[in-house]
């Protein structure tokens, strides 16, 4: 059981689309669920959570669940729909500096792109701790797969801009789309990129949605990419129930990292 982050040599990250509590979904509805998620952060306490589809009462829920974290992302008042947040144990993170914005062509409004389904979102921080800096993002893609692969330009350029190209990055988030696809290729390959991602689980092609039923039905959609690190220490793919019951349609994904960089 990992009762709290490790506090020095290692930083350890965890994407988790939480399913948005409003889902008609009987017996795996947000109310059936919420002990899952209890008895999930009993056993992992990662230093960075990445959340995806989370709806105001479920941001309220979790900040009171992990009151030893702070939360980046969140919008208020909450929207209607679903929201991306990025949470971090601030006993040992500081975060200097974030950014939260639409994956369209006004990122800095509400707002999509006309071919995708949802408002998408992305989330960045700077966090600091003893002295070691490092980037972390959360986003949800749509869908469309040209939309995806102008999502992905879009969070690039924004990440640009945002921080030195130099220091560690973790980008956490549901991607919608496989390590096989022209969105993946746009973070991963060396042609694309001067300083491409790697993908903690390449080579594993592990299904991350299930439907609840912990037989997977998706490629792995659920992503850690990783630069200007070295490899993980430590990859999981969480296909635990919890309290007897799955804590939602999708994997939660984990990986941990030595702080040696």
């Amino acid at each position: 059981m990992k009762d709290q982050p490790q506090s020095t040599g290692r930083v350890s990250v965890m994407s988790l689309n939480v399913r948005f509590g409003l889902a008609d979904a009987g017996e795996h509805s947000w109310e059936n669920r919420k002990p899952a998620f209890v008895e999930l952060f009993k056993q992992y306490r990662p230093d960075f959570i990445g959340m995806q589809e989370v709806n105001g009462f479920q941001a309220a829920f979790f900040a009171g669940l992990l009151s030893d974290y702070h939360a980046i992302g969140k919008r208020t008042p909450a929207p209607a729909g679903w929201q991306d947040v990025l949470i971090f144990y601030h006993k040992n993170w500081e975060c200097r500096d974030c950014d939260r914005f639409f994956l369209s062509d006004t990122p800095d409004i509400p707002s999509r792109m006309p071919d995708s389904r949802w408002p998408r979102q992305c989330v960045m921080g700077t966090f600091e701790k003893e002295g070691l800096r490092m980037v972390c993002v959360n986003t949800h893609f749509d869908f469309d797969e040209p939309v995806q692969v102008k999502s992905a330009a879009i969070l690039l350029a924004r990440l640009e801009k945002f921080s030195n190209t130099a220091l560690p990055v973790l980008i956490t988030g549901d991607f919608n789309a496989g390590p096989g696809s022209d969105c993946h290729r746009a973070f991963t390959h060396p042609g694309r990129l001067t300083r491409p991602f790697f993908d903690v689980f390449d080579g594993d092609n592990s299904g991350t949605f299930h439907k609840f039923t912990g037989d997977a039905v998706s490629d792995r959609i659920d992503w850690i990419l990783c630069r200007n690190m070295g490899g993980p220490r430590e990859k999981r793919i969480i296909t635990d129930r919890f309290a007897g019951i799955f804590p939602s349609d999708h994997f939660p994904v984990y990986a941990e990292f030595s702080l040696d960089l």
